[in-house]
């Protein structure tokens, strides 16, 4: 991660500035090895401290992990509870490391319903890294795409119906404006590792024009030469955000 990001054209595509990855596997990385999920939620931690430091390297700005969506309260209470002490823990133990590091943490998605502890765990550790100067990691938590864009719209109403704003006045850029990770640069590469070729409720604004790249890659596994893998796959990619290629033919996206 870092603050700088160069555009060029085309086919000489720059690295992305904001990578978002859905890290989905670790139950079945765990079983295909005849051990506890929980041995594949904590290896799948453990994955993310080498790819903050690759993202560093590769100049890429902002990296947004998808660790625990809305619907994830339905899963077995046991597994609810594990996932909770490993996110504080994490918080915990990684913060100290990425204030030396320079790299601000930012966590999104509702607070409300996390215990008081990691409740607390979250605050401080954003407390903690805060001036960082060397990129973002942003950490999706009890979040989900839809109840970001339903929040950012009632703030809008509230605002109407208090007099603020007029409803002629909300449009794209209004409603953006109150989206989760509003100051941030959009999502240039979304990944989602494990094979399965679905979004799942993540960052569905910020992701209007996101290149998708999917592997059968399980997230334990997803090292930085998966990423590499990603990020060459994206500088392919000849992004037109609807407009027309070099030979005057309509862009699809």
């Amino acid at each position: 991660m870092s603050s700088g990001g160069t555009g060029v054209t085309a086919h000489e595509q720059a690295g992305p500035r904001h990578v978002a990855i859905i890290m989905d596997g670790n139950g079945r990385w765990a079983a295909r090895r005849g051990l506890s999920p929980s041995a594949g939620h904590k290896a799948g931690v453990e994955r993310i401290r080498d790819l903050i430091e690759a993202c560093k390297e590769r100049h890429i700005e902002v990296l947004t992990l998808f660790a625990f969506s809305s619907e994830n309260w339905q899963r077995p209470p046991k597994e609810v509870e594990l996932l909770m002490s490993l996110f504080h823990s994490y918080l915990r133990r990684e913060a100290r490391r990425m204030q030396e590091q320079g790299v601000r943490l930012r966590v999104i998605g509702r607070r409300d319903r996390f215990s008081s502890r990691v409740q607390r765990a979250i605050v401080e550790a954003e407390t903690l890294t805060r001036e960082g100067q060397n990129g973002t990691l942003v950490i999706a938590a009890d979040y989900g795409g839809q109840w970001d864009i339903a929040q950012a719209a009632r703030v809008l109403a509230e605002e109407v119906a208090s007099g603020q704003r007029t409803a002629d006045s909300i449009d794209e850029e209004a409603l953006g404006a109150h989206i989760q990770l509003a100051d941030l640069p959009p999502v240039d590469l979304l990944i989602r590792s494990s094979g399965e070729q679905r979004i799942s409720n993540f960052v569905l604004w910020q992701a209007a024009y996101s290149e998708f790249y999917f592997t059968d890659t399980l997230w334990p596994d997803f090292d930085v030469p998966a990423l590499d893998l990603a990020l060459e796959a994206f500088r392919l990619r000849d992004r037109r955000y609807g407009g027309r290629n070099g030979d005057g033919l309509e862009a699809q996206a």
